[in-house]
């Protein structure tokens, strides 16, 4: 699978073929760097110094980096689609090679810093259920009202919470056609082919 880079990304990242090997090996570390600890403005000014460029340009080359790196450990591309992908950047063979070794390296690690910083969803844990049905009342000696009482526990890290829900049958019916066409949804092979991609 090839990433597909934007034109913004392409020119963000349109100063590494003016410089040396050297000083792309350089951008793509303080790019790791970045991505574990965090942004500098002053390295972004101290590199901007010696290149002679504006800060922003070197801000946006360094982002670009580190979204092409993100976006590639996320796809999880193979070596040979990482290096078609950035044959479209037009860099020379010394920096491309650069830039395939940095990802082989540290894909794994950019995989799991991912993952910390992915927000932690509530996930079915359990589920309890009770069944009422109201078979009459003082001014209606024959009726059937059913309804559902739902208790559901989420379990989210270390967390866990319940919510206690009530429903009637209809209500119920609806949820169980609408839950039944979002599994058809999911084994579609367009739906497959997205959460291959995804992971």
């Amino acid at each position: 699978m090839l990433l597909v880079l934007s034109e913004d990304h392409k020119e963000h990242l349109s100063f590494l073929p003016k410089v040396d090997a050297a000083v792309a090996s350089e951008f793509c570390r303080i790019a790791l760097e970045f991505l574990k600890k965090g942004t500098s403005p002053k390295i972004y000014e101290g590199a901007a110094r010696k290149l002679g460029a504006s800060v922003e340009a070197v801000q946006r080359g360094v982002e670009g980096l580190m979204y092409l790196m993100t976006e590639s450990s996320k796809c999880m591309i193979s070596e040979a689609d990482f290096m078609d992908s950035v044959l479209v950047l037009k860099f020379g063979e010394e920096v491309n090679q650069i830039l395939l070794q940095l990802y082989l390296q540290h894909q794994s690690q950019i995989r799991r810093m991912l993952s910390l910083l992915s927000p932690d969803v509530p996930a079915y844990h359990n589920l309890e259920w009770r069944l009422d049905v109201q078979l009459a009342t003082r001014s209606v000696h024959h009726q059937v009202c059913p309804s559902l009482t739902m208790h559901l526990v989420l379990a989210g890290g270390f967390d866990r919470s319940s919510v206690v829900l009530q429903t009637d049958a209809g209500t119920l019916l609806h949820l169980i056609s609408s839950l039944e066409a979002a599994l058809a949804t999911l084994k579609s092979s367009a739906t497959r082919r997205v959460l291959r991609n995804i992971k």
